[in-house]
């Protein structure tokens, strides 16, 4: 089942790149900007796990990015439509490589299992 998972997240990451070739005429020099921005999230951490969590899993959702994509679509908004590709493009990403979305006691611990080896 984790690799039908992986390859579902690699096919996804792979639609956001074919997609923002093809419905915006956005620089790949915005696609490349913007990609690791959702990591900024964890900053929240400096102030506790929780926190952390919270700010992590709202910039990693898919469906707050879906939303945005979808938005930037029907409001003919170029920018806002390249912004959720790329950060629909950047959560799979992430989950390629086994970073889901973070429960509130470590940042360790996801909806995907535990990153990491935590006995060290």
């Amino acid at each position: 089942m984790k690799y039908l998972l992986t390859l579902e997240e690699l096919i996804l990451f792979g639609a956001s790149v074919f997609l923002f070739s093809l419905v915006t005429e956005l620089s790949w020099v915005f696609y490349a900007g913007l990609f690791f921005v959702p990591d900024i999230a964890f900053l929240g951490y400096a102030i506790n796990p929780k926190t952390g969590a919270i700010f992590y899993n709202f910039m990693h959702h898919k469906g707050v990015w879906l939303f945005i994509t979808l938005a930037g679509y029907f409001a003919e908004i170029e920018w806002l439509l390249g912004i959720g590709i790329v950060f629909v493009g950047h959560s799979a990403f992430d989950r390629v490589f086994g970073y889901g979305l973070k429960y509130f006691d470590d940042f360790h611990n996801t909806h995907l299992g535990i990153i990491g080896n935590k006995s060290t």
